[in-house]
């Protein structure tokens, strides 16, 4: 039986290894194909590496399409979006978790409820909610489109916290004087940190790349997200492939920085409470 561990270990290691390379090498192709000259880009067999990179399509991308624009752009929205779901989401999050009141399952229910509708079906009534109040072709308006559909997770992972606070943490901070509010910023906050950390990174992240409710709700070419800027992306007589490899590489590189600069703080939300001792 000795012999099958190291075995078992192999397999375990060359299996992670697979998985790792499947999911990595659709972004490094990505990658090398902004950097490829046009005349490799289809060519067969395929270049793995290319050994004269060139950053004109880079230049092209900024040229074609007004890009710093859009990544301004997509910054708002998913800003507006992260502070309205994280407020929303942590007053929904802690009376469910720690407050005993009638409706509450039904609460609960109807949070979750919000996200078994597929995007699709939704974009006329948002559409037509926003058009009369006027929000349509604004960042407050898609924010809080964004919003709706983030705040079931952020709800569950909020949620899920604030129930494993000993409740005699609360207990003491009331009977030091404070009231339930100073007790919630004060104790339940800065112990839902890790877990805020995840939701916000999620949040932020969905915001960035949503584009159904981008493309609807802003049809002014000044209010475009980054999504929508790079599907605009012209080609008179041919695809311009390379051109937009650029841009999706420009647009996806800070979210994989921040993931990978936080990913500690994602795995602790999201094994929070997994385990109890």
């Amino acid at each position: 039986m000795a012999g099958i561990e190291p075995v078992k270990k192999l397999i375990f290691f060359i299996t992670v290894a697979a998985l790792v390379v499947l999911s990595f090498f659709p972004l490094y192709w990505l990658f090398i194909s902004s950097l490829k000259p046009s005349d490799q880009l289809f060519s067969m067999p395929p270049k793995w590496i290319t050994l004269t990179p060139t950053l004109k399509h880079y230049i092209a991308a900024f040229k074609t399409q007004p890009l710093a624009l859009y990544y301004w752009n997509s910054t708002v929205v998913a800003i507006d979006t992260l502070i309205i779901t994280l407020i929303f989401g942590c007053m929904i999050a802690y009376p469910v978790a720690r407050l005993q009141f009638r409706g509450k399952s039904a609460v609960l229910m109807l949070v979750v409820a919000t996200s078994m509708f597929p995007a699709m079906t939704m974009v006329l009534p948002i559409f037509s909610g926003l058009r009369d109040i006027g929000l349509l072709n604004s960042f407050t308006g898609l924010g809080i489109t964004h919003a709706a559909f983030s705040l079931p997770m952020v709800v569950w992972l909020l949620s899920a916290l604030f129930k494993d606070v000993p409740m005699e943490l609360e207990d003491a901070a009331l009977i030091d004087g404070y009231n339930r509010l100073q007790a919630f910023l004060r104790i339940m906050l800065p112990l839902a940190a890790p877990a805020m950390a995840t939701a916000s990174i999620l949040v932020f992240v969905n915001s960035w790349n949503e584009f159904l409710f981008s493309f609807t709700l802003m049809s002014e070419a000044g209010k475009r997200t980054l999504p929508v800027g790079i599907m605009m992306f012209p080609g008179e007589y041919e695809f311009p492939w390379a051109t937009i490899s650029a841009a999706i590489v420009v647009s996806v590189v800070p979210l994989v920085l921040v993931i990978l600069f936080f990913q500690k703080q994602v795995v602790q939300g999201l094994t929070n409470g997994a385990v109890k001792g």
